[in-house]
């Protein structure tokens, strides 16, 4: 069967990568106020994020609002709207990623009567990472194409530029954390005599069961 030290990095990793997602989904600073250019430099720092936009004095004071509806953002594209529902999809299958990859781990003994079977699952748990890291991943990358359009159109007024904020960071790195603990979890697979033995020890089984009724 696959090495449990493997499934337990991959493991490890992708559980870091989805923590990560959360964070990274609940930060407001996902693109922040540009002082490039000709832009004025104020005493207020200004952020949005996908729930809120938030404005910080140079006093330490951070003033935050919720964005008035859930399909809409404040002066933002359909793409981050995109970004904002790929962010909530990604959660959702990485936190049924981790259910069923602890199910399918070989250091737990859920499912040890049928070891190929609990090898499919954890496959199947890391295939749910690859997903949730792969929605992430785009997500991000949506969001930092509309940054980066938006700064670099000349129609954009100065002071109403932003660049990247540090959500945008913690969102790469956590896609990739959750795509590589998910590509360790699906080495897991079992290889064709592997299977053979789990159906002879399943075989085996039965008889001796039979046995102790008669």
């Amino acid at each position: 069967m696959a090495n449990a030290g493997l499934q337990l990095l991959g493991y490890f990793l992708a559980l870091g990568g989805w923590v990560g997602t959360i964070c990274s989904a609940a930060l407001p600073q996902w693109k922040q106020g540009s002082y490039a250019g000709d832009a004025i430099i104020t005493a207020v720092g200004l952020y949005q994020g996908l729930w809120m936009s938030c404005a910080s004095q140079s006093t330490g004071q951070v003033q935050c609002k919720l964005h008035d509806s859930l399909l809409s953002l404040d002066g933002a594209s359909p793409l981050g709207l995109t970004s904002r529902a790929l962010m909530v999809v990604s959660i959702l299958m990485g936190f049924v990623g981790v259910i069923v990859s602890v199910v399918g781990m070989k250091c737990t003994k859920v499912g040890d009567e049928n070891p190929v079977v609990k090898s499919w699952i954890a496959v199947a748990g890391g295939v749910l990472f690859l997903i949730a890291g792969l929605c992430t991943l785009t997500a991000v990358s949506w969001y930092a194409t509309q940054v980066t359009y938006e700064f670099f159109n000349p129609n954009t007024p100065v002071n109403a530029r932003y660049e990247f904020g540090s959500a945008l960071f913690v969102g790469w790195a956590a896609a990739s954390l959750t795509m590589l603990g998910g590509s360790f979890l699906c080495c897991s697979c079992p290889t064709h005599t592997e299977e053979r033995r789990g159906q002879q020890h399943y075989r085996q089984s039965q008889p001796s069961t039979a046995r102790e009724y008669v």
